[in-house]
């Protein structure tokens, strides 16, 4: 089952975001109901090792956290793959994303060394975007440049992500509080 553990973004900021988005006009928009933070990506895993990996994000304490979101950027280089808002990396959100890490490796599951760049993303754009489209995503990011949002995260949770022709769908396994 493909899965990952993020942050489920509260009903305001999915609000805000989708009026943000309504202002692209290129590549393939995330749907509201699918945005979220990342904590972890776990690509395929078998169900026994994803109810192991249950059990130990069930014993994460951590306290509530705020999202502060700094603007967007493109992630791709010069043909750029993803639009996505940024989130500022406080010690609270890498204290978490490590925890859940370490929950993931408890778990005996092997995850690749990767940067933490917290975001939320957007859009997606297809592998040969042509000269006008990345001038489009170009104005928007000008024009989006003072994008500012705080929401508080109160939860975690573990998705399962189904792949499909129109994108990925996401669903949540198990939701863990933050309340610690």
């Amino acid at each position: 089952m493909r899965a990952f553990v993020g942050l489920p973004l509260p009903q305001a900021a999915l609000e805000a975001l989708a009026h943000l988005q309504e202002g692209l006009n290129a590549g393939r928009h995330v749907p509201a109901e699918n945005m979220h933070l990342t904590l972890a990506f776990l690509d395929d895993q078998p169900e026994p090792a994803l109810q192991a990996l249950h059990q130990v994000l069930a014993e994460i304490s951590a306290p509530p956290l705020m999202l502060t979101f700094s603007g967007l950027d493109s992630f791709g280089g010069k043909l750029p793959r993803l639009l996505a808002a940024e989130v500022r990396k406080t010690p609270e959100l890498a204290y978490l994303r490590d925890r859940v890490r370490g929950a993931c490796h408890q778990a005996g599951l092997d995850l690749p060394r990767e940067r933490f760049r917290p975001h939320v993303t957007l859009a997606r754009f297809p592998r040969h975007l042509k000269a006008d489209q990345v001038e489009k995503i170009a104005r928007f990011l000008s024009a989006a440049a003072g994008f500012r949002l705080q929401c508080a995260a109160e939860a975690f949770a573990l998705f399962q992500s189904t792949l499909a022709p129109e994108g990925a769908r996401y669903e949540v396994l198990a939701a863990y509080p933050l309340d610690g």
